[in-house]
């Protein structure tokens, strides 16, 4: 549910401001209205450098050299303490950078080189000062022709087999050669090597620096923090307004009405402060913090990934969870994939990057884990007719048909229909919220249609009412759902608007409620496609056994099991992930009437957490 939000403004010296929002900081729940982008040349150097820390934070923990070629050629290289941590991570990385293609390039050219050997360069610049020019050659050994020796002063340097490398000399201004001359060299041997080897001990001594700048990941943090927290205090105060000539600041804030009591008592407290608070409002765009269980919370990432909702929407994430955990597990529809997101779930937990997302994993695989049992499928095989599983469990598994239809494809339509019904009746309880009930007719009439009809359809199923009472239930209801949808949509405006109005929404109902419904068989045609391919796999890992017996033929059927259901196992998570934001996205948020613009709410505090 959405947390109910309280208002502050505050007036106060100019000259207290810096304090004013530090105290803010200690307190850690109001949200301050400021920009969000840095404003001028201060906001955008605090940015800078805090992102600057985070990277070299994260760039630092990654950083592993006991796996590094070097390792045990370097050491730590501070022998103090270093003055300008950042600062020199950011000149060790760039040099490192600098240094990894020049050592490429090093590497190249002592290649190059090794083939001539070592030779005097100053030899050959005299040589060619006096008119003798020395030329360099490589040619494929079958294109080589013995009879140049009796043409050309010619020298043969290497012959690997395939390739004959030589040099010629000569005096003559008119000296042609029917090969293609090569660049001499830019380095001997000798300083080619010199050169790598320079440069590579260039290297060790940055990886040295950087295995020091380890130990300054802590006041890394600790500088991007304090960056983050100056950042917030600027942006803030550039957002503030300035009255009396400059002299006088005033602020706007929003905290969560359960923190009235602790914030009195503190604004109370400092010198200087005078605040007005009341009851947030819809018009004052309050930021929006949202409250659940625990349960609803691991869900929160989905309903943000849409948009947070308006001060006077519902909160869907109560809903989105249920249904996504549903659908999700529907179109997964494998109780071993259940169990194999479980254990990624638990792997998972202490990454850095990924642990938040532990409980959500693992609560998906849990729930794949119990749908696909009522599926009837664990790594492609069909354990409905399995001699191990217990008869209470076949009892639950869901086989056959529905009138004529599969099951499990009359089980989707059914919860579609279900999840639609919920998104209308949230529709006509959060309109009449906004606009009264006088002015959500429309709505209910719309609701009343449906969702009256969908119950009305499900007990005479079951056989409790007559034909004839069902006849006269849904004429009754078809009655006064008209009169909302095309005479009381709008009891203000002419009713042959009204009318007009309801028939083009009628239109535009009729065309696409039914798409709607039917956007519900993916769940249906998911769960099956992935069951299919896993069965497909088990089928081929089967052929490659043969008659039985330990052989050969085994390792195949491991690998090719284990390859296959980890390919498939992707391939489904990435549809059953898709495909259920969409059906809550589109269709669940399109017929509640959910828009999600409401904005994050993000209290200004001594560490950047939000």
């Amino acid at each position: 549910m959405i947390e109910r939000m309280t208002k502050y403004s505050f007036v106060l010296m100019s000259g207290d401001a810096e304090r004013f929002l530090k105290d803010l900081e200690g307190l850690g729940v109001v949200d301050i209205t400021r920009s969000e982008k840095p404003v001028d040349a201060r906001s955008a150097k605090l940015a800078a450098e805090a992102e600057a820390c985070r990277a070299a934070v994260r760039q630092l923990k990654s950083v592993n050299l006991e796996s590094d070629p070097d390792h045990g050629k370097f050491s730590p290289s501070s022998d103090g303490g270093i003055d300008h941590p950042l600062e020199l991570f950011q000149e060790v990385s760039a040099k490192m950078k600098t240094l990894k293609g020049e050592i490429e390039t090093a590497r190249k050219e002592l290649e190059e080189s090794r083939v001539w050997g070592r030779y005097d360069r100053e030899v050959i610049d005299e040589l060619a000062a006096r008119g003798m020019m020395i030329r360099f050659y490589r040619l494929p050994k079958k294109s080589y022709d013995p009879s140049w020796e009796t043409k050309y002063a010619i020298k043969e340097i290497a012959d690997d087999g395939k390739n004959i490398w030589f040099v010629t000399a000569s005096d003559d201004p008119d000296y042609s050669f029917p090969v293609e001359e090569l660049p001499a060299p830019s380095k001997d041997l000798y300083e080619a090597e010199g050169w790598l080897a320079d440069k590579e001990g260039e290297m060790i001594a940055c990886k040295g620096l950087l295995l020091s700048l380890k130990d300054y990941i802590p006041s890394l943090g600790q500088r991007g923090d304090k960056a983050m927290a100056e950042l917030q205090r600027h942006l803030a105060e550039a957002g503030s307004g300035k009255a009396a000539e400059g002299h006088i600041t005033t602020f706007e804030g929003f905290a969560p009405s359960s923190e009235d009591a602790r914030l009195s008592e503190a604004f109370d407290a400092m010198d200087g402060i005078y605040y007005i608070k009341e009851t947030a409002t819809k018009d004052d765009n309050p930021p929006i913090k949202l409250r659940g269980n625990r349960f609803t919370r691991m869900f929160t990432v989905l309903t943000d990934m849409y948009g947070r909702p308006e001060y006077n929407e519902f909160d869907p994430t109560p809903y989105l969870s249920v249904f996504f955990l549903l659908f999700f597990a529907m179109c997964m529809g494998d109780a071993g994939y259940g169990l194999a997101l479980m254990l990624i779930g638990l792997f998972i937990r202490k990454s850095e990057g990924l642990g938040n997302l532990s409980g959500l994993v693992v609560t998906l695989g849990a729930g794949t884990f119990v749908i696909g049992l009522v599926m009837h499928t664990f790594f492609g095989f069909d354990i409905s007719q399995s001699a191990w599983v217990p008869f209470w469990l076949k009892k639950c598994m869901v086989t056959g048909n529905i009138a004529g239809f599969d099951a499990n494809m009359v089980i989707s339509i059914v919860i579609g229909i279900i999840h639609l019904s919920l998104a209308f009746l949230l529709k006509g309880i959060y309109a009449t919220r906004k606009r009264g009930f006088l002015g959500s007719l429309g709505t209910w009439g719309w609701t009343l249609l449906i969702v009256g009809g969908v119950i009305v359809g499900g007990v005479s199923l079951t056989g409790v009412l007559s034909s004839t009472v069902t006849k006269w239930v849904i004429i009754a209801i078809g009655v006064i759902s008209a009169l909302g949808i095309f005479l009381l949509n709008d009891i203000h405006r002419n009713p042959l608007k009204n009318i007009g109005s309801g028939l083009w929404e009628t239109y535009n109902m009729a065309t696409g409620l039914l798409g709607d419904v039917l956007s519900y068989l993916r769940l249906y045609a998911l769960g099956l496609a992935g069951g299919m391919l896993g069965k497909a796999f088990n089928d081929i890992a089967a052929m490659t056994v043969g008659d039985g017996g330990f052989g050969p033929g085994w390792i195949a059927f491991v690998i090719i099991f284990v390859v296959g259901h980890s390919l498939n196992l992707a391939m489904c998570c990435l549809g059953a992930f898709v495909h259920p934001l969409r059906l809550n996205f589109l269709e669940f948020f399109k017929n509640s009437g959910y828009e999600g613009k409401g904005r994050m709410y993000r209290p200004i505090t001594n560490k950047q957490n939000q």
